[in-house]
């Protein structure tokens, strides 16, 4: 089965300091990837050169067969297919939420304002937040600000979804509920790419851990390797400190994990 998404021999600089360094990582439809390792190691730069928010400079960059590295290539159309949740929400706050929803469905696709409220309205209930179509951001706490961030990507029905430490400027207690909604697109089979310091839901959710150290891929396995018999001395120094995990049972999203 060819992959949804390829990178080969993927490398980016700024300026003169290279940040992502002959990575290659092949991504099927419908797998969740965690990616992982220690702040500054490229996590972040990679989801953002798949979203085209960042500049490639060499390899290959495939998207459903298609090369992206293109001079050709229409970043406003991949876009669309592929959804970035961050970790600031960026949301207008002079616009209700469900005005929020309604602009990329109506501005960008062009799409009928009935069938695109309705199915706003009913992600807006798949997520809790059905009473909030009318509140405007400043009325919402970051929990569900970010619950809506989610939204709005879904509102363009996405083949991907990209999150980007989405929980990093949450509340402890807010935490939850986000990454409930993380795992219920999981458990439904889309495929996710997930940069998170959440070790336990890291352990929950991925079909495979992805980990970077110093722009480099230095291991790819599916979690219950990965937190109990890593393959580098790096991974090992870097799960010292969430040494927890590894007890943790593992849990297979698309099953078990309970409804939203």
């Amino acid at each position: 089965m060819s992959a949804l998404i390829e990178f080969q021999g993927f490398n980016k600089f700024y300026g003169e300091q290279q940040v992502l360094k002959g990575i290659d990582l092949h991504v099927h439809s419908g797998e969740v990837i965690v990616i992982l390792g220690p702040s500054g190691c490229g996590k972040s730069t990679l989801l953002r050169c798949l979203n085209g928010l960042e500049e490639a400079h060499s390899g290959s960059l495939k998207f459903v067969g298609r090369e992206l590295l293109d001079r050709a290539t229409d970043w406003r159309e991949v876009r669309q297919q592929i959804g970035m949740v961050f970790q600031s929400y960026h949301l207008f706050p002079h616009m209700s939420v469900l005005d929020n929803l309604l602009l990329g469905p109506l501005k960008v696709q062009k799409r009928q304002r009935r069938e695109a409220q309705q199915q706003a309205e009913a992600l807006l209930e798949r997520v809790g937040l059905a009473d909030k179509r009318d509140a405007y951001p400043r009325q919402l706490s970051g929990g569900q600000q970010q619950r809506i961030a989610i939204v709005r990507s879904l509102c363009m029905n996405p083949r991907v979804m990209l999150f980007d430490e989405v929980t990093a400027a949450l509340d402890p207690e807010m935490v939850k509920e986000v990454l409930q909604v993380i795992q219920g697109l999981a458990r439904e089979g889309m495929t996710l790419l997930i940069v998170t310091h959440e070790m336990a839901f890291a352990r929950a959710v991925a079909d495979r851990i992805v980990f970077m150290d110093a722009g480099r891929i230095l291991e790819q396995n599916p979690p219950e390797i990965f937190f109990t018999n890593p393959q580098t001395a790096r991974a090992q120094q870097f799960l010292e400190k969430f040494s927890f995990v590894a007890t943790l049972p593992k849990t297979n999203p698309k099953k078990e994990l309970e409804p939203l």
